[in-house]
């Protein structure tokens, strides 16, 4: 660091602008020329302060400037290090490998077909008819393919309970705001889709994680917290769970279905991915449908881009009041895509795009078992996302890793945009699916081991 504090003091000699945006500067000229590396440790503020003739709170400045860049990482008790500036890539679409946007994978052999089915049922269409209000939550055609799809998980379904939606998070912002109050709270499991926490904090409502155990959340828990205070709602992603990938079992279903029926607690069953698994356990819905709201969807099971999901409701009369409260915040889903999801499902098109992703996740999910062979991770043969503790061997947290993996071109999400009791566990997930093939799935994998086993390539951006 000698040779470059005095290559810094010379440099700030010559500097017109203020030292404390010049040092930024510097850091991140010695990082391009190869004088810094990522990973350096630098001086302290008043060592540092010292050598180059500044007062502290000028280098203070200065470091907080270049941390603001995305420059430095200071770790309370052991100093400030070099990180590289971060470079932002594309959300899925826009690079082959991103890999932080849950997606289902893109079989290829069907695109001729989707396009050609698509074009034959728009030229078909009374355009006039598409850009008209709907029937809120949905038109009775609609609505009856809605009721074919849940009936695959849910074989007692009529179509007077079933509301077609603009997407399943719209569906949630609406059962939400019905079961809980501001103030009140809905009981969860420790890890969540982010979207419900975003609901519930946009929505006031509180959110109560459950203990678990490597089954899922603990009846016991749950029974204990409706002693002390009646919960608005039970959430939960019962099938392939995003993050964790878990299924709960038969028997966890059956008791936490038990305890909502004993406490009469609404269960808000999000099944997104319910349709991936060939054998997967019978649906809250089916255990205390009295209870339980169920929402299913083609996001997952289709496209991300064919925002239509369905909520099957315990009754016709709690059908009408979540209409109004859709009716309310989203008016209704986009008639153009509604057009393709119903026709798609009549004429059994939605259930060979199933079929396919199921196949293509299946090969994915073989190339991350050989690829991540030496690495313990969590995974289901047919879905399409992965659970990667960090090894304990690799220094940096999950939340670290995922803005430097970035910076080599891989996206990730980490383990703490799911948490929902504040101690996130340290791991990353990983989409297998989104637009990108095979192959390059197996590269960002390899990609991935190798920067796990020598940290220090975390710090050499991507060209």
């Amino acid at each position: 660091m000698a040779e470059t504090s005095h290559h810094w003091i010379r440099k700030l000699e010559e500097s017109r602008k203020p030292a404390y945006l010049a040092i930024p500067d510097l850091i991140e000229e010695d990082l391009a020329s190869g004088r810094l590396r990522p990973r350096d440790r630098l001086p302290g503020l008043r060592d540092l302060a010292a050598t180059l003739n500044l007062n502290y709170t000028t280098v203070a400045r200065a470091y907080a400037e270049a941390g603001r860049r995305g420059l430095l990482d200071a770790r309370a008790g052991s100093g400030t290090f070099v990180r590289g500036k971060t470079q932002s890539l594309p959300l899925a679409g826009g690079s082959s490998i991103e890999m932080s946007m849950n997606m289902p994978p893109e079989p290829p052999a069907l695109a001729a077909r989707l396009r050609e089915s698509a074009a034959r049922i728009m030229r078909d269409a009374d355009p006039y008819q598409l850009l008209r209000y709907q029937d809120f939550g949905g038109m009775a055609a609609d609505r009856a393919a809605g009721r074919q799809w849940v009936q695959t998980r849910v074989p007692d379904c009529s179509d007077d309970t079933i509301l077609v939606c603009p997407g399943i998070h719209s569906a949630l912002v609406a059962l939400v705001s019905q079961l809980a109050r501001t103030g009140e709270t809905v009981c969860l499991d420790t890890l969540a889709y982010p979207g419900i926490k975003a609901i519930a904090s946009q929505l006031g409502v509180k959110l109560q994680a459950l203990a678990r155990d490597d089954e899922g959340p603990l009846p016991h828990a749950f029974e204990a917290l409706c002693k002390a205070q009646k919960p608005g709602a039970f959430y939960c992603n019962p099938t392939l769970q995003n993050p964790s990938t878990l299924t709960l079992s038969q028997q966890r279903r059956e008791a936490l279905a038990d305890v909502a029926l004993r406490y009469n607690v609404p269960i808000i069953e999000d099944e997104p991915y319910g349709m991936l698994p060939i054998d997967a356990p019978n649906p809250l819905a089916a255990l205390a449908p009295e209870l339980t709201y169920h929402i299913t969807g083609l996001s997952k099971t289709f496209g991300a881009g064919l925002r239509v999901a369905y909520l099957k409701t315990p009754t016709s009369r709690q059908t009408q009041r979540i209409a109004g409260a859709l009716r309310a915040t989203t008016v209704m889903p986009s008639p153009f895509t509604v057009l393709l999801a119903t026709h798609w499902i009549n004429d059994g098109t939605a259930l060979d795009v199933l079929d396919a992703i199921r196949d293509e996740a299946m090969a994915r999910q073989a190339i991350a078992a050989q690829t991540l062979s030496g690495l313990p991770f969590d995974a289901n043969a047919h879905g399409f996302h992965i659970w990667l503790p960090v090894p304990a061997t690799c220094d940096w947290s999950a939340s670290e890793l995922a803005p430097q993996l970035r910076n080599q071109g891989i996206g990730a999400v980490a383990g703490a945009a799911f948490s929902t009791d504040g101690d996130p566990p340290n791991a990353l997930r990983l989409c297998l699916g989104g637009p990108q093939n095979r192959e390059d799935c197996r590269e960002a994998l390899t990609r991935l081991v190798n920067m796990l086993d020598d940290p220090h390539r975390l710090h050499t951006p991507m060209l």
